[in-house]
């Protein structure tokens, strides 16, 4: 996924940087490196984390609830967020990684089938970085009959899209501001780029969730939480938008923790723009049920991450379809959740 230039530089096509990168340097990532021509990775198969973890916890509401989602990650990321809440695995180089020998990626699916777990989760940093490992496990995984899902800042290029497609069965997607200027001051990226790779992996087929941060003084305002829900209502209600409370870590110690009162207002907002399904992440603030929207009956329930499906019907899966969804056990109604892939 780069090309070479005509003066010994190469140019990554993995992320919207686009870096193009000098003989002997790394790109924005940290972990990819022009050598002599070609753009090695640093982290294939150099994992320095894998966990079983709810697939609630990533969080992704509606995609085969209940179950678990084998989880890994690398170090290095391609923003510079400066409230990460995972900076130290995120903003580690790679030569202080963690990692102590290098992972096959038939080894990792084959570890998450014993696990018993029903996915893949590239999470805890940024999976487009090591998206060579990350593919080949996807692959790997899926000829098991495991899903895989990506946690991501949504960064990504369209033509690491193309490459995700059929692959990749769902995301949740960090949407941190509507604003330019706050990626621009606080991550060290772009908006437009994530809004077109969300809109990208929705028209992929890709499940898609969001998540925004919201940080007091930051992104709290009514009329930006209100541009996030629009536009996330615009491509379906059906999306699920996650509002999570921030607490102070890494470089942003200067601001408390989120009132309930601000992210109640968010809930309310999503709803007001047609969001069928908005929850509060890191907060005892709203339902975590998933909820019919024609009937209002709990479809599936949560309380923290202990998950039951209650009225949830699998519709049935016909070989050469996309993952299947389900519907209503009360009223038949048709349910945006991810029941099988």
């Amino acid at each position: 996924m780069y090309e070479r230039l005509h003066d010994g530089r190469v140019k990554c096509r993995l992320c919207s940087h686009r870096c193009a990168i000098s003989p002997g340097k790394r790109g924005t990532c940290g972990v990819r490196e022009n050598r002599d021509g070609t753009l090695e990775t640093l982290v294939y198969g150099a994992l320095v984390a894998q966990a079983v973890d709810p697939i609630e916890k990533k969080p992704l509401y509606h995609v085969l609830p209940g179950t678990t989602s084998y989880s890994i990650a690398t170090v290095g990321c391609n923003l510079r967020c400066e409230f990460c809440q995972n900076w130290q695995i995120s903003q580690t180089p790679p030569e202080r990684s963690r990692a102590r020998s290098l992972v096959d990626p038939v080894d990792v699916a084959a570890a998450a089938r014993d696990a018993g777990c029903a996915s893949i989760a590239y999470t805890y940093n940024e999976p487009t970085i090591f998206f060579e490992f990350a593919r080949d496990t996807a692959r790997a995984a899926h000829e098991r009959g495991i899903a895989n899902v990506f946690v991501t800042n949504g960064y990504q290029t369209p033509e690491t899209i193309v490459e995700m497609t059929g692959l990749i069965d769902a995301a949740n997607v960090d949407l941190k501001s509507f604003s330019d200027e706050f990626y621009r001051t606080h991550c060290g990226a772009r908006l437009q780029p994530v809004l077109d790779s969300i809109t990208a992996m929705v028209e992929a087929g890709i499940h898609v969730e969001i998540t925004t941060l919201v940080i007091p003084g930051w992104n709290d305002g009514d009329d930006e939480l209100r541009q996030i829900a629009r536009f996330a209502a615009g491509l379906s209600p059906d999306i699920v938008w996650h509002v999570s409370r921030f607490h102070p870590d890494y470089q942003t110690t200067d601001r408390g923790c989120t009132p309930d009162a601000t992210l109640e207002r968010a809930l309310a907002v999503g709803r007001e723009e047609g969001l069928r399904h908005v929850f509060v992440g890191n907060a005892s603030v709203g339902s975590s049920d998933t909820l019919c929207p024609k009937c209002g009956t709990a479809v599936v329930r949560r309380r923290g991450y202990r998950t039951s499906v209650d009225a949830l019907i699998a519709d049935e899966k016909r070989a050469g379809d996309g993952p299947a969804s389900g519907t209503c056990g009360a009223c038949g109604e048709p349910i945006a959740v991810v029941t099988r892939i």
